[in-house]
């Protein structure tokens, strides 16, 4: 099998994914614009060298569908050659673009490719493409569908995570993410973001919240007590885990993922496409892999190291995580840590 290398990775800084964030008025065709362009022009890139570009993108609709990737290179002066393709897989949509870019170089059918994602969360919400397992009946009743958010609270509790414990360690990922800025982490992988004009609109996560505390976390109230009572999903969360007598809403708005807007490009190649354009390969992808599991209690349908996790259990409890040894996984810009930028 070829190996496939990772020469480069680029991510924009997310924006608040708000009607007020600083990204809303950009669209997620100029944010993959972004991000393509920057891995392009930063690595001065043959763009005829590109085989394929792989983004992905979890509600692709309206502005957000098309197949973006293709739309964006053309945009960001990859030429009419370099053709894009669109996936979703839910919380793991970016991360699985990359093993899909890294599997067309490691089956030997490619020699460089992008793999990445895009999501404008403020001007395309969550669950807007709507799907058959959240209205459909014939499959959301016998699969005991219900919201994420539940799941989490349902993890929660099965697993005896308690409010403090999901709080805490909220606050720590605030730490680690304000250290990883201020120590300058991070600074070789951000694209800032500017207008047409070439003023800078972003050039930091905006999402972060160093001041969180422990005091200012309890102040905030349950964000799923409602649609869990009244809408009748605790009582689908217990029927499906008899085991557990009732659900303890634990997550909010302060424990709870991010609503960001923003893109990320990963540039992988072979040996031979890298030294060609001069590149020094940053890592080797060996593995990696996707797995289903309990519909109730989980994403269901996700790659360990997900970009967006969607609550504090999911990524503490083990039963939610598929195993991924994909180095992509690793990368900086994937979770917030205190490694530093290779």
């Amino acid at each position: 099998m070829t190996d496939a290398f990772i020469y480069d990775h680029v991510r924009t800084p997310r924006g608040r994914g708000k009607p007020d964030g600083a990204l809303h008025e950009v669209t997620a065709l100029d944010l993959a614009t972004h991000a393509l362009a920057a891995i392009k022009d930063r690595n001065a890139l043959e763009p005829t060298l590109v085989d394929d570009v792989v983004m992905g993108c979890v509600d692709p609709i309206g502005e957000a569908g098309g197949v973006i990737p293709r739309a964006a290179a053309l945009k960001a002066g990859y030429g009419d050659q370099v053709p894009g393709v669109q996936i979703s897989r839910f919380c793991a949509s970016g991360l699985d673009a990359i093993n899909f870019a890294a599997a067309e170089v490691m089956s030997g059918q490619h020699d460089m490719t992008i793999g990445g994602g895009v999501e404008s969360m403020s001007r395309i919400g969550i669950g807007a493409s709507g799907g058959a397992w959240a209205i459909d009946p014939s499959v959301a009743v016998p699969t005991y569908f219900m919201p994420q958010g539940i799941s989490a609270d349902l993890i929660a509790t099965k697993y005896g995570f308690s409010r403090d414990d999901v709080d805490a360690y909220a606050v720590e990922s605030q730490k680690r993410a304000a250290n990883a800025w201020d120590k300058g982490y991070f600074k070789n992988a951000i694209a800032p973001v500017k207008d047409v004009n070439g003023i800078t609109i972003l050039a930091k996560d905006e999402h972060m919240r160093p001041s969180t505390t422990m005091q200012s976390l309890a102040a905030l109230q349950p964000s799923f007590v409602m649609i869990g009572e009244q809408g009748g999903f605790d009582a689908v969360a217990t029927q499906k885990h008899p085991e557990v007598e009732f659900v303890n809403h634990v997550h909010h708005a302060g424990n709870s993922s991010g609503i960001v807007d923003g893109a990320a490009a990963v540039l992988i190649g072979n040996k031979e496409a890298g030294k060609a354009s001069g590149l020094k390969p940053r890592a080797k992808i060996k593995a990696f892999a996707n797995i289903g599991s309990c519909r109730t209690s989980t994403c269901s349908n996700s790659t360990r190291h997900s970009p967006r996790w969607c609550c504090a259990s999911c990524r503490r409890s083990r039963s939610t995580t598929a195993r991924s040894t994909s180095m992509a996984a690793r990368l900086p810009w994937v979770t917030h840590s205190e490694r530093p930028a290779p």
